[in-house]
């Protein structure tokens, strides 16, 4: 027993070796991220232009028909002038709502096979990064759970940045228990989400508690999807001094397929029911991507 304790310290003490190791390689490796987090914004930002629809707002979006029960403080007099119809002069919705953003930095985020060029965690920084740029472009706050306060300074990627490299090791997969985010709020999760579905279930309950919005993005390496494992494999946990050896790897590959689709389908159903969305991102397809749905999506229930 006295060995078997012994063996397992010294199985703790590699482990947070190495996530002490992610930890400092992730504080190295945000400059290079920061910038594909910027090449990425400035590729998605291209040619879009605020959410595209009537609200409150400065800017001038478009001139519509006056119709029964427009308010005539709003005609423009001028453009009627010029036609025989009455012109009402809208502007554009602005979403200056905040968005609460949460980037797992657990230790299985590290991972990267040899099928894709980023790791995981390089992967969810750099989309995080870029989706902080985008929005604050946009006019938005944009904050890091458990580490920031919102921001729309334009250096809000830099600040978030910053944070993550001198935040404390957080080895857990879900985002921090706290105080549900506002109604008018969003949140992106952005992880491997590889935690149990009833963790994941509560962690959402608990900041869509007082009706905020939110997403789920689940990131993972083409490896995971493809489980091209044969023969004699052994098998690591990241999160756990756990090892296991599979004889015969490739007998063991339906039932994985099983259990991760599994776990998917309860995650998507999460979603539905909170009136969240849930995407999933492989490391080997480009950032923007994702990055173009989330701009789409965020919002959209407040417009």
């Amino acid at each position: 027993m006295a060995a078997r304790a012994g063996l397992i310290d010294r199985e703790d003490a590699r482990i947070s070796s190495r996530h002490e190791e992610a930890a400092l390689g992730l504080a190295a490796a945000l400059p290079r991220l920061l910038v594909a987090a910027r090449r990425a914004s400035a590729t998605v930002v291209h040619g879009l232009h605020g959410r595209r629809r009537s609200g409150v707002g400065e800017n001038f979006w478009q001139f519509r028909r006056f119709t029964e029960g427009d308010p005539t403080t709003r005609i423009d007099w001028r453009k009627s002038a010029r036609d025989e119809h009455v012109y009402i002069r809208e502007q554009e919705w602005e979403a200056a709502h905040t968005v609460w953003l949460w980037i797992d930095r657990s230790r299985s985020m590290a991972y990267r096979s040899s099928l894709s060029e980023v790791s995981k965690l390089d992967r969810a920084v750099v989309l995080g990064l870029a989706l902080a740029d985008v929005l604050v472009r946009g006019g938005e706050r944009v904050g890091l759970l458990g580490l920031t306060r919102p921001t729309a300074s334009r250096l809000a990627i830099d600040k978030l940045a910053q944070s993550l490299a001198f935040a404390a090791d957080d080895a857990s997969h879900l985002p921090p228990a706290g105080a549900p985010i506002a109604r008018l709020a969003e949140a992106v999760l952005i992880g491997d989400l590889l935690a149990p579905e009833e963790e994941i279930a509560a962690a959402v309950a608990n900041l869509a508690g007082r009706g905020g919005r939110g997403h789920m993005v689940m990131i993972v390496d083409p490896i995971e999807e493809t489980f091209p494992f044969t023969g004699r494999t052994e098998f690591l946990d990241p999160d756990a001094p756990l090892k296991l050896v599979a004889g015969r790897a490739e007998d063991w590959r339906s039932g994985y397929e099983e259990r991760l689709a599994r776990h998917r389908a309860a995650l998507a159903e999460i979603a539905r029911r909170f009136g969240w969305t849930f995407t999933i991102h492989r490391t080997d397809r480009p950032a923007t991507e994702p990055l173009l749905a989330l701009h789409a999506r965020l919002g959209e229930a407040h417009g």
